[in-house]
């Protein structure tokens, strides 16, 4: 029996977007069409939801959830950095600091040779590769008014392996006393994971307040589905679904064009992940542990960032 391929929610929600998402003017000036309040479900054992309809570099997905992971013992006190991630060939971020540049500064400094000094320049970096306290930040280090630091996802190890039946398997990035601070409020906020005894599974869920469902969401639905994995992996549970809840859903006006384009597309099988190095810790992996068996998806479509 032929069942519906598990992309097509993806699919239709773009298309519902487009025809049905109220029209609105946007922080970033460039307009959005919207929905409110949407969810996708992915069985994990049925294959890994990266999406197939366009390329998404899942590499970059992953070294971004790595570096959040991470970077506890780099940051040490401090924040987050753009050089990181740049050192691994990876730009997602660098749109924020770069326009924060800008407009401080005067200088009309082209991206690509930001990111240069950012590289070059170790002090240059310091100031204005600092992205404030961030995702990971928070995940790993979130400040008490004590002074102290809480690692949420240590926690949230500790509660699957010993404390399996709470409903407190969470963490949070929406840090109130914090988010001017941050170069970007975490779009992405809210994590919690559900463990199956019957089934010996972790299922994972995400609610992200902000889904730019072009070029955002694939990424985020890769990412909740890696580190669902990951979890099950150190905790000896096999990954059971990930579950992502959008509240303000959009696509950029001048996003239009490609979504039409990738909703001509069909779906292909999704791919298998595979960890060919099962670390000691969540905190010790590397890209070079993961591999996509099987991903053969239609060619990337680009569009631009909006800002």
């Amino acid at each position: 029996m032929n069942t519906i391929h598990p992309e097509y929610q993806y699919l239709n929600l773009l298309k519902r977007i487009i025809n049905d998402g109220s029209e609105r003017v946007d922080r970033t000036g460039v307009g959005t069409k919207a929905l409110f309040g949407e969810m996708l479900r992915f069985n994990l054992a049925k294959g890994f939801p990266v999406l197939t309809t366009k390329r998404v570099y899942w590499k970059s997905a992953f070294k971004e959830m790595l570096w959040m992971l991470q970077g506890k013992s780099k940051w040490g006190s401090g924040n987050p950095n753009i050089r990181d991630l740049l050192e691994q060939n990876v730009h997602i971020w660098s749109a924020w600091p770069h326009k924060k540049y800008r407009d401080a500064s005067g200088d009309n400094i082209e991206l690509a040779d930001f990111e240069e000094r950012i590289l070059s320049d170790a002090n240059f970096a310091a100031q204005w590769g600092d992205l404030g306290p961030v995702y990971g930040k928070q995940w790993r280090a979130w400040k008490t008014e004590d002074g102290r630091e809480i690692d949420q996802i240590s926690e949230v190890i500790d509660l699957i392996r010993n404390n399996p039946a709470s409903r407190r398997i969470i963490f949070e990035g929406w840090n109130v006393g914090e988010l001017e601070q941050m170069a970007l409020p975490p779009c992405h906020k809210h994590y919690q994971f559900f463990v199956d005894p019957q089934n010996a599974t972790v299922s994972g869920s995400v609610v992200q307040r902000s889904g730019d469902n072009f070029i955002g969401v694939p990424f985020n639905i890769c990412n909740l589905a890696f580190i669902t994995t990951l979890i099950a992996e150190q905790t000896g549970y096999q990954p059971g679904e990930v579950i992502w809840y959008g509240l303000d859903v959009h696509v950029y006006l001048n996003h239009i064009k490609q979504a039409k384009e990738q909703l001509t597309r069909s779906p292909k099988p999704f791919p298998r992940l595979i960890i060919k190095n099962k670390r000691a810790s969540l905190f010790d992996y590397k890209i070079e542990d993961f591999e996509l068996a099987g991903y053969d998806p239609h060619p990337a479509i680009k569009a631009p960032i909006a800002v």
